[in-house]
């Protein structure tokens, strides 16, 4: 991908994220306090607090990753396949912290576990470097070496940026038609199933990393951790609209 093309695609979901719409909303509505228009001022602002309440709201937030949650049920560990394609994550280079805290992730521990149960299957890992001077990928297989896996099992690739890259490359190793064990986070998992099929590829879906809890109740509080969840989701959502937006 384009390196100019790939920032601006990330600066401009900011702004079509939770905290973006947000954040947005605050700076004008302060513009418009400043310019002394104080009933769109008030009606902004009113805005901007109400959607950080919304998708702050737990039963909300919720109900957006579940929605996309319930799509693939959990992996049944019943297919004999080769290849097992871990999608990338979040990592950092903390020397300080153990490998274990430096690769944010359990779609790698999923991949292993499915790995261990099926006799000579290998482990594909991608994922660039984000910030760092190392690919999500080289670090996601450092930390299965020490978990066991066997380095000739793993397949890494660090230059894919996003999953349509992932995708290719994956087909560039696989025979037409063959079956795969495709591993990301439940949320990822409904868009990135519909962008590996429109590649001609045909993956079995490992969901993990779920957000989704059951529901007790609508009398609850706000808090960060459902703005969070909420972010993760209208993450996917705003991707699945740009991949029918392009087709």
């Amino acid at each position: 991908m384009n390196e100019l093309g790939f920032m601006l695609k990330k600066f401009i979901s900011f702004f079509v994220h939770p905290f973006g719409i947000v954040f947005s909303l605050f700076i004008i509505g302060f513009y418009l306090l400043y310019k002394k228009k104080y009933l769109y001022a008030k009606v902004v602002l009113s805005s901007a607090f109400g959607i950080f309440m919304l998708f702050s709201y737990p039963p909300f937030s919720n109900f957006l990753v579940k929605n996309l949650e319930d799509k693939y049920p959990k992996y049944d560990y019943k297919h004999d396949i080769k290849y097992i394609h871990v999608l990338g994550s979040g990592h950092n280079t903390d020397k300080s912290q153990p490998l274990s805290s430096q690769v944010f992730s359990t779609r790698l521990l999923e991949g292993i576990v499915i790995h261990n149960k099926i006799q000579g299957s290998k482990i594909i890992l991608t994922g660039y470097e984000g910030s760092t001077d190392i690919s999500n990928a080289q670090m996601s297989a450092n930390l299965a070496i020490e978990l066991g896996v066997k380095e000739e099992n793993l397949i890494v690739n660090g230059a894919p940026k996003d999953t349509k890259e992932e995708a290719i490359f994956t087909k560039s190793i696989l025979a037409e038609n063959e079956n795969f064990v495709l591993v990301t986070s439940a949320t990822h998992m409904s868009r990135s199933m519909k962008l590996f099929k429109s590649l001609g590829l045909n993956p079995i879906p490992a969901p993990t990393d779920f957000h989704k809890r059951e529901f007790i109740g609508y009398f609850r509080a706000p808090n960060i951790g459902s703005l969070e969840k909420s972010h993760i989701a209208m993450h996917e959502y705003i991707g699945m609209l740009w991949a029918k937006i392009r087709g």
